[in-house]
Parts: structure tokens; C-alpha cells; sequence
């Protein structure tokens, strides 16, 4: 592979994803400087043919989409909607419609459905070295409430 070829990662297959629906999945890619980052995407299959992704991050305050209510959509399931603060974006642009950030998006990604698998390319991201993921039985979306005593 020359230095002007861009890698190709396999996400998942397209299969674990049902059309109507949207899965995260948190990855780790390499920056600039050679560190390894966390790399947190959304990919939503609209429909039987059509999947859209995007770094899982609200413009706003930089929050997980789905953080707090765990969901991706809003009631209607027309728009991608950030749980903390209620932004709404297009699915299909990243555009957001309605909320904080409104005419902010978000920032998408390379996504490309080959022989039956969703695969990532434009970021390098960090492979996996087989080793289980020791918080993989955590909930995603676990917030932290303190109280006073």
C-alpha cells in the first residue's frame, strides 16, 4: 500500500445495524502527533440502502449525542437529537435545526458499505490488540449524580 492510500477499517456489518436505528461505538484514532485519541462515532441506517456517520459529539458542549436519555433520535425519529440539551440535527447532513448550536453540525465521517460490512476511512485509527475491553459490560451512557449530604 503506497502513502497516498487511505486505510480501510471494518466497523461492523451492516446487519447489526437496522434500518431505522443508530449504533455507537467507541474507537480510538491516532492524531497528528502520533497519540492515540478517543474517536467516539454514531453510524444511522436510515433506511435498507442508506447509512450516515458522524464523530458522537454535540457542537455544542462536545457531549455524547446520546448521553443522558441513551437514544440517538427525537420522538418522531426524523432527527438525530442530543440528549443533554435537546439540539436536533438532519440525519442526512449533520446539520443542526433547532437548539444551542443551531446551524452548527456535526462533524462527519467516511462511511462505505463493502461486501456486507460498514467500514470507516479518512481517520487511522488504533487496531485492536485482542485483549478484551475491561469496561465493555459498562453502560455507555452511566452519569454521575452528587449529593449533598
Amino acid at each position: 500500500m503506497s502513502s497516498g492510500d487511505a486505510e480501510v477499517y471494518v466497523i461492523c456489518a451492516a446487519s447489526n445495524i437496522e434500518p431505522g436505528t443508530a449504533k455507537a461505538f467507541s474507537l480510538f484514532r491516532v492524531n497528528d502527533t502520533g497519540e492515540h485519541r478517543p474517536f467516539p462515532i454514531v453510524i444511522v441506517r436510515k433506511n435498507a440502502k442508506e447509512f450516515f456517520g458522524y464523530v458522537n459529539t454535540c457542537p455544542h458542549e462536545g457531549l455524547w449525542l446520546n448521553v443522558g436519555a441513551g437514544t440517538f433520535f427525537d420522538a418522531e425519529r426524523k432527527f438525530l437529537k442530543c440528549g443533554r440539551h435537546g439540539a436536533k440535527f438532519e440525519i442526512e447532513t449533520g446539520l443542526c435545526v433547532d437548539g444551542p448550536c443551531k446551524e452548527s453540525s456535526l462533524q462527519p465521517i467516511s462511511l462505505a458499505v463493502v461486501q456486507g460490512d460498514v467500514c470507516l476511512s479518512g481517520v487511522e485509527l488504533v487496531e485492536d490488540d485482542g485483549e478484551p475491553d475491561p469496561f465493555e459490560e459498562l453502560d455507555d451512557t452511566m452519569e454521575i449524580m452528587i449529593h449533598p449530604d
